[in-house]
């Protein structure tokens, strides 16, 4: 009887087995972005069957598999750089999955509670599901990762519509096709063929309205990026080992390789050389020797410089410490600084500090920072051929994840984005390349220039319509140097930020009133 049941739960939730793992091969490193567009159809067509109670399970289940295997990196991340006992770095992994998969076991749950026989079904469904989304982006501070408009960076045609949208329409547009595939198979399974050539009619004009759309879009921005004013960018991947980076005795070494790599590049004349997030394993001005080498190489290379460090800084009597990007000029002169606002959670700080400091952070390196002053004044720097001011909104690591970040940015005057972080964290998985594949959707969305500084990769040149320009091998010493656009328009989404996704939630919520309204009558 035992064996009986077993058997019985495993025949239930494969679909949704299979489905989570197939969405997981639809992210980075295996890039089957493809498989996006199929790897709900078992579990969607699976909980049609399914009491409310069971649908929620097996969107839980959905969920717990998809994220474990997503973001599997965590448990070498807290363990090896954190210094967690392995049961507590699986622990904390999973904590994580558990809830991130309450998302999928809602969207199981309420979407019982629409009408599957409805022509617009697909539509609600791929409206709750994006409304789902835009909830965990900022819920509890916020974790988009595994968004599933991500699986997408390299489609340039279909994530064109993110300037107005956001990421958030590429997952409607991903789910969408899920659902009508599902419906597809349900209504040709149960003879029912008329049920959905509505569907499929609005489908295909919704997703060529979105390649088209692209298309033109494509076009319009390349036009705009050929005229448009460049401007001279160095990225300095100094490849230091984590474990070697705040070590006291490797610190001058560090400075030095960076002063070396800086020094070659110089050669190609930049107007900006960036360094990563936390290049300096000092704090900058206070360390006088240190800060000096800094100087003295700004000042040989005659150029701005760009330089993640931590700062401390006293106030009312209170030490602060911040993780901030120091922007100087080719005299060495701090002309702006960007203190990281969007800080991680138990890595950088710790939530409810006063309450759950037992609990300690699970990178014991990072530092308790406090947070920037969220005013999002972009850094300005000299293009030296040109005689023009350009100005970079700088987001720091973890801040990329948040697509307002970028919009407040750009609405304050930057005409590129640069993003500095430090992935040495992740070590050899699949980590980087998912965390470079997310800023794809921030020049899109924006339309900027996004240049990319990380101390062990991946570094690299992303151009306004999300095409990857070049990027760096994972642990290797180099420097990349590119002339860029500065683009000046501001796109829909930056200005009017997260309609379509609010829209969506409206959208299902009426549909659940509505629905209660003719029940009553």
């Amino acid at each position: 009887m035992l064996l009986q049941k077993k058997h019985t739960f495993l025949l239930a939730y494969f679909p949704a087995l299979a489905s989570g793992l197939l969405l997981t091969l639809s992210f980075p490193k295996t890039n089957l972005s493809y498989l996006a567009f199929f790897a709900l159809i078992p579990w969607l067509v699976s909980i049609r069957s399914m009491t409310k109670k069971e649908a929620f399970y097996s969107g839980f289940t959905l969920g717990v598999f998809h994220f474990f295997t997503l973001i599997y990196w965590i448990i070498p991340t807290v363990h090896v750089y954190g210094g967690l006992h392995p049961i507590l770095a699986v622990s904390t992994l999973a904590l994580l999955c558990v809830y991130l998969a309450l998302y999928p076991a809602v969207y199981a749950f309420l979407s019982k509670h629409t009408d599957p026989a409805s022509f617009f079904a697909p539509l609600l469904a791929a409206s709750l599901w994006t409304g789902l989304e835009y909830v965990r982006t900022y819920a509890f501070t916020g974790f988009s990762w595994g968004t599933l408009g991500y699986s997408q960076y390299s489609n340039l045609l279909l994530i064109q519509i993110a300037d107005f949208s956001g990421v958030y329409g590429v997952s409607f547009c991903i789910f969408l096709v899920n659902c009508l595939l599902s419906v597809v198979w349900i209504c040709v399974k149960e003879r029912q063929h008329n049920r959905y050539v509505i569907p499929v009619v609005y489908t295909i004009i919704l997703l060529s309205g979105v390649l088209v759309y692209g298309h033109h879009k494509i076009v319009e921005i390349t036009s705009q990026i050929k005229t448009a004013k460049k401007t001279t960018i160095t990225l300095v991947q100094g490849n230091i080992k984590q474990d070697l980076k705040w070590n006291d005795a490797f610190k001058t070494k560090t400075v030095e390789k960076y002063i070396s790599l800086s020094d070659t590049a110089a050669k190609k004349s930049p107007d900006l050389v960036i360094w990563p997030e936390t290049a300096l394993p000092f704090y900058y001005g206070y360390d006088s020797l240190l800060s000096n080498k800094v100087d003295q190489c700004i000042r040989s290379s005659q150029t701005n410089f760009l330089i993640g460090s931590p700062a401390v800084t006293s106030e009312e009597k209170k030490i602060k410490f911040y993780n901030r990007a120091y922007m100087l000029n080719r005299f060495s002169i701090v002309t702006g600084t960007y203190d990281k606002t969007h800080l991680v959670p138990f890595g950088e700080y710790v939530p409810l500090g006063d309450y759950l400091m037992f609990l300690g952070k699970i990178t014991a390196q990072a530092g308790n920072f406090s947070t920037g002053d969220k005013l999002f004044k972009p850094l300005a720097f000299n293009n030296h051929t040109l005689k023009v001011t350009h100005k970079t909104g700088v987001l720091i690591c973890f801040e990329i994840l948040f697509p307002s970040i970028a919009s407040k940015f750009v609405k304050n005057g930057a005409d590129i984005l640069t993003t500095i972080t430090n992935d040495a964290w992740f070590g050899n998985t699949s980590a980087a390349q998912q965390h470079f594949s997310i800023a794809v959707f921030r020049a899109v969305e924006s339309r900027r220039a996004v240049a990319r500084a990380a101390n062990t990769g991946i570094s690299g040149f992303i151009d306004p319509t999300g095409k990857i320009l070049e990027t760096t091998a994972l642990f290797v010493d180099q420097t990349l140097t590119r002339k860029i656009p500065a683009l000046n328009q501001i796109s829909f989404y930056t200005r009017y930020g997260d309609i379509f996704a609010i829209t969506s939630i409206v959208a299902i919520c009426l549909a659940f009133v509505l629905k209660g309204v003719r029940k009553k009558v």
